[in-house]
């Protein structure tokens, strides 16, 4: 049965003025009411994000591992969104932990409550406020389904998925800031009214769940949605007029569409029809994929036998009665690494460990780099064992040493030939807890690995012996399949705790790195790229950095002391209870750079710009920083004992609390040796400190009140 459609009455002595001022104020308090609860979704999780952002910015606060949630959810949010993935924990102050959590939880529970009250009542908060209403066609709440539909599918999923495709297959890809206009653009677009099929304008996710956005401030006849003949009365068909003037996109009532099960009764031979059409097919599918299933193992196994076969051939020929020439051994050990099965790799990694004939060393090397990174595993395995086994000599058995360490060192030599010859094609190849360096067990070999200007992004180096290697000019880290950097799936390289003492890494390419807890000491990273890697407690003792980028790199807990840091970035980095003493950073950006507890005893800053750097509770005593840029810096409790501020920028520096004992203030006549350092163009001297707030720093003597009061600084007993 339908329900009647109820007609507007367009008399002479009546406008329609007064219907289009009611939908039009109608359509403004419905996207009044959209905005407001965006508005509150939004804010529920940017307010205890914002307070886990302070939270974490402060020094007084312990630090723990991101939680696993914020972790899983980081990346989640990343891969589509082409953000660049860290693959490391980083640490947080631990009530970021919980605010960040929060920050999730709160925008999904009351988005779940607004569809919940949506779906029971047909009202969220903001809507009864504004006097918005939503009902399905029979004028009651449409129910969670709808409403499921409604705002998931209609709203969001549809507009967001076009804004995507559009993005992620077009030139602004990867660019977010295009993907938010565009999404923006589509959700706005999705709400305009549209054409409905059964007359009026409706909104596209009214129409998918058969709902409409009604005025609740006007009257709604019950009779409107009833299954049965409306009797017609003046009084009804006044009410009528009324709400529908109120709600014109309502008033065509859809035909009743009859439910799945009343199509099957009234059509049983067309279902019959599509049942069997469906279940032949499934059976022919089944049929043809068992078939093809058995001829690929068929074949298979013929495969595997034929190699197996060829390889009890070759075994013979190789053996010591065989009486096959030398000439005929290495053409068998050749066809052995042609056959790039498991068997004959493991043969010719134990007959390189065994074998001493040096042509056929040389032969079973070449079969084992053509066989490729397949062979990588078997080979590392050995390379474990053989280190095993000189670590369990005692250092009397010098013959037996040295026979092992030539055994190693033709292992080393074989690993280094595959990695070069497959240059980048070895993503994903684990070389963990492999030692491919220089040892400090006594007889070391004299192997250095070369790797140079070699991919070696994907590798998994984590605890590998890599001492002394060569990486100048290597990239650790490589474009995924869309061919674009800093997104999220840039392949990267896994270094952590690896040992890289006096590595050359030189011009290598280490951003977005992980190399936590990984020994650098010694080493030298000369205008290496470390931007974004993270090196928690990283050793980088006597490290040369000079020119490196290690812009928003994560060094927290790092140790850098006697490094060489001079014109290296690290603005934005963050180094917090970083051991930097005697760290050379003469020209060193460090603006924006998280300092806090850092330790710079006897460091040279001469230069370095600090501008806007958080140096709360640093260890600047007996620093060097002449002609440092130390704008707007926070340098709250830091320690100057001794230290030599001579010529710094120290404008609106914020110093509460500082150890001025012994500090160098005022610029003494300036050494030849350092004309080198470029100081600040301050237009005079008297810039240095002038506006700068002194009235709580700590330990300051007459000498430098002095020159506080006379060069515009701020103290209670300036004059």
């Amino acid at each position: 049965m339908t329900t009647p459609t109820v007609r507007r009455s367009n008399q002479s002595g009546q406008s329609q003025e007064p219907e289009k001022a009611n939908s039009l104020l109608l359509a403004s308090r419905r996207f009044a009411a959209w905005a407001a609860e965006i508005t509150l979704v939004v804010t529920s999780g940017l307010i205890p994000f914002g307070i886990g952002v302070y939270a974490n910015s402060r020094s007084d606060l312990n630090r723990v591992p991101l939680n696993p949630v914020l972790v899983t959810t980081e990346r989640a949010i990343a891969r589509p969104l082409a953000l660049p993935v860290s693959y490391g924990i980083r640490n947080v102050a631990w009530p970021t932990n919980f605010l960040w959590t929060i920050a999730i939880l709160a925008p999904v529970t009351l988005s779940w409550w607004q569809l919940y009250l949506l779906g029971k009542t047909g009202s969220t908060i903001p809507k009864r406020w504004l006097g918005v209403r939503v009902v399905n066609d029979r004028g009651s709440a449409p129910g969670l389904a709808a409403v499921a539909i409604r705002e998931g599918v209609g709203r969001w999923t549809i507009p967001i998925s076009i804004a995507y495709l559009l993005w992620r297959y077009s030139f602004a890809f990867p660019n977010l800031g295009l993907f938010t206009f565009l999404a923006v653009l589509m959700v706005l677009g999705e709400g305009i009214a549209l054409p409905s099929r059964h007359g009026g304008r409706r909104a596209l996710h009214d129409q998918l769940a058969n709902t409409y956005s009604i005025d609740a401030t006007r009257p709604l006849p019950v009779s409107l949605f009833a299954n049965k003949q409306i009797q017609s009365t003046n009084d009804s068909d006044r009410q009528a007029e009324e709400w529908q003037q109120g709600n014109a996109e309502l008033a065509p009532t859809a035909t009743k569409t009859p439910h799945l099960w009343r199509r099957i009764q009234q059509n049983p031979n067309l279902t019959l029809f599509g049942v069997g059409l469906v279940s032949m097919t499934a059976v022919l599918a089944t049929l043809i994929g068992t078939q093809v299933y058995i001829q690929i193992q068929q074949s298979q196994r013929a495969t595997k036998q034929i190699n197996s076969q060829q390889f009890l051939e070759l075994v013979k020929q190789l053996s010591p009665d065989s009486g096959a020439t030398n000439e005929q051994r290495q053409s068998a050990i050749l066809a052995l690494g042609g056959l790039k099965d498991p068997q004959s790799i493991q043969f010719l990694a134990d007959l390189l460990v065994k074998e001493t004939n040096p042509s056929l060393l040389d032969t079973i090397q070449q079969a084992l780099t053509s066989i490729g990174t397949q062979a990588i595993p078997e080979l590392k395995n050995k390379n474990q064992f053989l280190v095993s086994e000189l670590e369990s000599l005692n250092s009397s058995a010098t013959q037996e040493r040295e026979l092992r360490q030539g055994r190693l060192q033709r292992n080393q030599q074989t690993i280094n030939k595959i990695l070069s010859v497959s240059n980048g094609k070895i993503e994903g190849v684990d070389l963990s807890r492999i030692q491919l360096g220089q040892s400090s067990t006594p007889g070391n070999s004299s192997f250095n690995l070369v790797l140079d200007n070699i991919d070696l992004s994907g590798v998994k180096l984590k605890s590998a012996n890599l001492n002394q290697a060569s990486f100048k000019a290597s990239r650790f880290r490589s474009v995924g399949e869309d061919g674009r950097w800093d997104t999220f799936d840039d392949v990267m390289a896994d270094l952590s705790q690896a040992q890289l003492q006096q590595a050359n890494l030189t011009d290598a390419n280490l951003s977005r790195v992980l190399m936590n807890r990984t020994d650098l000491s010694r080493a030298t990273l000369n205008r290496a790229n470390l931007s974004n890697a993270r090196l928690y407690e990283a050793k980088l003792n006597s490290t040369q950095l000079v020119g490196a980028d290690l812009r928003n790199a994560v060094l927290e807990q790092a140790s850098l002391t006697g490094a060489d840091l001079g014109d290296a970035k690290l603005n934005e980095a963050n180094l917090y209870a970083a051991r930097l003493g005697r760290v050379t950073a003469i020209g060193t950006q460090l603006s924006f750079a998280n300092l806090t507890n850092t330790d710079w005893e006897g460091a040279d800053l001469s230069g370095a710009y600090l501008d806007r750097a958080n140096l709360s509770n640093a260890n600047l005593s007996a620093t060097r920083l002449t002609g440092a840029v130390l704008r707007s810096a926070q340098m709250q409790n830091v320690n100057l004992q001794n230290a030599d501020l001579s010529l710094a920028d120290l404008r609106g520096a914020n110093v509460a609390g500082a150890n001025f004992q012994g500090t160098i203030l005022a610029p003494s006549k300036q050494d030849p040796a350092d004309q080198f350092v470029q100081t600040p163009d301050l237009g005079s001297v008297s810039a240095v400190v002038q506006g700068v707030d002194f009235s709580q720093a700590k330990n300051l003597d007459s000498k430098q009140l002095a020159y506080i009061c006379t060069q515009g600084g701020i103290h209670p007993r300036c004059p």
